[in-house]
């Protein structure tokens, strides 16, 4: 938790905005539903109109609480490769574990026919792809394991996983060259990304695997304040580098892989995110950063998927767009007003 009195402020309003983005993700869509009959829904209560009842409880609710879940996820686990590798360009997917989901969803997808013929584009669904996206994920997070515990150097192993993100990139685009347009069409619906499609027990896995990551990303809190001041410095602090580097990086895995794996590669917020903390809290301690982390990453991420929904129309905007076009001017106006990068 933040440590100082203005800290503490900072954080609970964003606890508050965090609750009014909640309750506006839910009211607003294709339909809008007042207000009032969203509160008297969140709380439990009957609603005279059933289809509202309906579409709050099986559908909007799920989505919403997806969104934040993936912000979340998606912000934390940024600022554990920020940290990591000392690097402010440094994201959740530069060890290649989103490439690996991507290959894995690709695979399912577009190379189903050249793999058996009896394995056709109908077996492809929510449940399959998060399968085969969390494989290919695991695929990666193996690969690069095995490679942390054999070098010493971190800024070696961020190039290393960039080349394992480049060799799965290059497969998905073998796969789609001899793929039809149809599955072709499929795979790039998948990589726009959703906060949509989870049902509640999906919802349920996702939540219990990024807690685990947060969990482990608490208990590397020491670490990181360490690594802040370079490798040597932590060893002199009695930091354990090894166990804290794999910590991190299964941290990472189970945040960003889950992610992908459930909703797709969602691009901008665990590269910003981290940033516009720091810019608030004007601290590089985890104590407040990881917290902080977490409630900022759900806020924006909600706020990008109630605009994605274009309240009012039928139509839906790939939610990576959303994040980029609305999430980058932000971070610019915000170092070009502060006119440096905390780090």
């Amino acid at each position: 938790m933040p440590t100082s009195n203005k800290n503490r402020i900072a954080f609970l309003a964003l606890l508050l905005i965090l609750m009014f983005c909640f309750v506006l993700n839910i009211s607003l869509g294709s339909i809008n539903i007042p207000l009032k009959d969203t509160f008297i829904a969140l709380l439990g209560g009957d609603l005279t109109d059933e289809s509202y009842a309906y579409i709050i409880r099986n559908y909007r609710i799920p989505k919403a609480l997806t969104a934040i879940l993936v912000g979340s996820a998606l912000s934390l686990s940024g600022l554990l490769m920020q940290t990591l590798f000392r690097n402010p360009l440094a994201g959740p997917f530069v060890l290649g574990i989103s490439s690996g989901a991507s290959l894995g969803a690709a695979i399912l997808i577009m190379g189903a026919s050249l793999i058996a013929g009896w394995f056709s584009i109908s077996f492809v669904n929510d449940f399959s792809l998060a399968v085969a996206a969390s494989l290919g994920g695991l695929l990666v997070l193996f690969a690069v394991m095995a490679v942390a515990t054999r070098i010493k150097d971190t800024m070696a192993l961020l190039i290393i996983g960039l080349m394992f993100g480049s060799i799965t990139a290059a497969v998905v685009t073998v796969l789609s060259y001899f793929t039809s347009a149809e599955k072709l069409q499929l795979f790039i619906y998948w990589s726009f990304g959703s906060v949509g499609n989870l049902s509640w027990q999906q919802l349920g896995l996702l939540l219990a695997i990024i807690l685990l990551g947060i969990v482990l990303s608490i208990f590397s809190i020491k670490s990181l304040n360490a690594l802040l001041l370079g490798e040597n410095y932590a060893r002199s602090m009695g930091v354990p580098l090894k166990k804290a580097r794999f910590l991190i990086i299964l941290s990472t895995a189970l945040l960003a892989g889950s992610v992908t794996a459930f909703a797709g590669p969602i691009a901008f917020i665990g590269l910003a995110v981290p940033h516009l903390s720091r810019q608030i809290f004007d601290t590089t301690n985890h104590k407040t950063l990881v917290p902080a982390v977490l409630v900022y990453g759900a806020i924006l991420l909600l706020l990008c998927d109630t605009l994605a929904q274009l309240p009012g129309s039928a139509y839906i905007l790939p939610i990576n767009a959303v994040t980029s076009i609305i999430g980058a001017p932000i971070v610019i106006w915000l170092l070009l007003r502060k006119k440096k990068m905390i780090f």
